[in-house]
């Protein structure tokens, strides 16, 4: 059983005091004009609670909860709360929940533990490595590493912080496989939000839904699979210790490794590489595409889905000449040729530049290879496409290719006269 947690409260609330100052103001004619010349060219007074500088933010925490939770009416200046927190309250409230329930977390069998490891055995191997580097990154701010299945099972944890005293006993009460740190079974978590939200997410104390947990301060980034699912998160949490909002970016970028991972122990015949051109973005953060024999795209990162648009998530694959507008056999001869970059077009006019590279003992394609076409074909190919899309505006189609008219029509007579060669 968790210890609810009790923050300490001033006998004078600063901001309390403030708000009489301004409602005694507004009663005098003068000051109110004042106040409303004030309003229109200063930032408004309501802010988020994530925003607030402590040690104001653990009172606007409790407002908040007065206000959105136990149903208070609203102070005079408001207290506005990350969307994405709201919509984790509204759904506890919803699901019949109150803030006082006590939470326990039951004995995880054996049976149990080889199950989810079954299940996640992928995962896994591309998380432990980074789980390894993460708690070095950590290893002093007596924050935990926490990894989940998609339904907010604990599949793997990280070092815990050492010692006997309760806020360890918690720790360990939650950093166990198999356990269900869901939010229908523990209610508003950083693991609960970001599974819900795919967005990285950070939680302090009270900003977490059941006065059991307001103990916990935790960062939590979703991580997807190849395909572009959502297949579990990455949660750092701490035990009655300082906020540390910094490490939401800290599980972001370890999730994106995570990812990143998996995308390169994913079986194809083909790995890209892409970042945009002048752009290098380097190891970790560049797009990462997989493709098979038959150049259909097998797997994908965040990245290049942020990249190529035109990436369906985890539906049908799609094929190579669906997002670049070159022949995939390009594609192969460059990796075959070790060529360091390549220079790539999209049907949509933009370029990337992609690092081709043959998978270890990848299968050669299928199909016999095509004549390898000439780049000057793929060019009027590119802006062919860039006019049916503008059905036929070539002013259009060259405003979209950033080029001029004439270089349209000369390309596109050019190609004419090479059809009737």
């Amino acid at each position: 059983m968790l210890a609810a947690g009790r923050g300490h409260h001033p006998r004078q609330n600063p901001r309390r005091l403030r708000l009489a100052l301004e409602i005694l103001k507004m009663k005098h004619p003068a000051a109110r004009r004042g106040l409303q010349h004030a309003s229109m060219t200063a930032p408004s007074i309501t802010m988020s609670i994530s925003s607030t500088p402590l040690p104001e933010r653990s009172l606007a925490i409790a407002q908040a909860r007065r206000e959105w939770i136990e149903g208070e009416p609203p102070g005079a200046r408001g207290t506005r709360i990350e969307p994405w927190l709201l919509r984790s309250w509204q759904r506890c409230l919803a699901a019949g929940h109150r803030p006082q329930q006590r939470l326990s977390f039951d004995p995880v069998t054996r049976q149990a533990i080889h199950r989810v490891a079954e299940r996640n055995r992928a995962l896994l191997a591309a998380a432990r490595p980074v789980l390894a580097r993460l708690s070095r990154a950590i290893a002093d701010t007596r924050y935990f590493a926490i990894l989940t299945d998609a339904e907010g099972i604990v599949i793997e944890v990280g070092p815990l912080p050492g010692g006997s005293d309760p806020a360890d006993r918690h720790a360990r009460d939650i950093a166990r496989v198999g356990v269900d740190l869901s939010e229908r079974a523990v209610g508003t978590t950083a693991i609960g939000a970001a599974l819900a939200e795919h967005e990285s997410v950070w939680l302090h104390r009270g900003e977490h839904f059941f006065d059991d947990t307001g103990i916990y301060s935790c960062a939590g980034a979703p991580l997807f699979g190849p395909q572009g699912e959502c297949i579990g998160m990455l949660d750092l949490t701490g035990v009655q210790v300082a906020e540390r909002p910094e490490l939401r970016h800290l599980a972001a970028q370890s999730a994106h490794s995570i990812e990143n991972a998996m995308v390169h122990n994913h079986p194809c015949a083909l790995r890209l590489r892409l970042d945009w051109p002048g752009y290098g973005a380097g190891p970790g953060s560049e797009g990462l595409l997989c493709i098979d024999a038959d150049g259909r795209v097998t797997a994908s990162n965040t990245a290049a889905r942020q990249m190529l648009h035109r990436l369906p998530g985890a539906q049908a694959a799609p094929h190579c000449s669906d997002l670049f507008a070159l022949p995939p056999q390009m594609l192969f001869d460059a990796a075959r040729r070790g060529d360091a970059v390549l220079e790539v077009p999209l049907w949509s006019g933009l370029r990337v530049q992609a690092r081709p590279q043959l998978a270890d003992r990848a299968p050669p394609p299928h199909a016999a290879a095509p004549e390898r076409p000439r780049l000057r074909d793929v060019e009027t190919a590119l802006i062919r496409r860039a006019v049916d899309d503008a059905r036929g505006n070539v002013a259009e189609a060259a405003r979209a290719l950033g080029i001029s008219r004439a270089t349209v029509y000369r390309k596109l007579g050019r190609g004419r006269r090479s059809n009737a060669a």
